[in-house]
């Protein structure tokens, strides 16, 4: 029995949209990511680029299912009634994608901008640059089927860039698990 092995990205990028780049972390290069990012059969999908040591991308396409989708209503309306209540500034953005050039990108169901960070923002169909733009204060991912990644590495893509928080909404146990990002580097859960 021999070993198959995995085509390279360039082979996988002109794939249908469902081969193993598909949903699962892959050694790849910025350029690569880019190729994917701009490739229009990936335009429903949510991006995520790691340059830390290993060099990934993951690139997600399921479908967002009924009880994903009701939690996700749920939290930008909770958060949205909260800062309004406190009179809080807040600026929400729905599957934004955030790009730091060369170094990372990531695409959460929700993100922030809260408070003093709160940010003017144009009207555009390109990404949001971290080179000329802060992160979100907070970043929420609705977990379905990406519970152990969210908590995992995306958690780290996020304390990279110096998010504030970032909360996981465990649709199965229906629950947020929400960390606060330290100084230092690392994170640690709030309640």
């Amino acid at each position: 029995m021999s070993a198959i092995a995995t085509p390279p990205i360039q082979q996988q990028i002109n794939s249908p949209p469902h081969q193993t780049i598909i949903n699962e972390w892959v050694a790849a290069s910025w350029e690569e990511f880019m190729q994917i990012v701009e490739n229009p059969q990936y335009e429903d999908a949510h991006f995520y680029y790691n340059q830390n040591q290993s060099r990934q991308m993951r690139i997600e396409m399921m479908p967002v299912v009924c009880d994903q989708s009701l939690d996700h209503g749920m939290i930008v309306f909770a958060v949205g009634l909260y800062c309004t209540l406190a009179k809080i500034p807040a600026r929400g953005l729905i599957n934004c994608c955030y790009i730091k050039i060369g170094v990372s990108a990531f695409q959460p169901e929700i993100s922030y901008y809260i408070g003093d960070s709160v940010i003017s923002l144009s009207r555009t169909k390109s990404f949001m640059s971290l080179d000329e733009s802060p992160v979100p204060n907070l970043v929420i991912e609705i977990s379905s089927s990406t519970l152990n990644d969210d908590l995992g590495k995306k958690r780290l893509i996020y304390e990279k860039l110096g998010v504030s928080e970032y909360w996981v909404v465990d649709v199965q146990e229906v629950k947020i698990i929400a960390f606060e990002m330290i100084a230092d580097g690392g994170s640690r859960q709030i309640t």
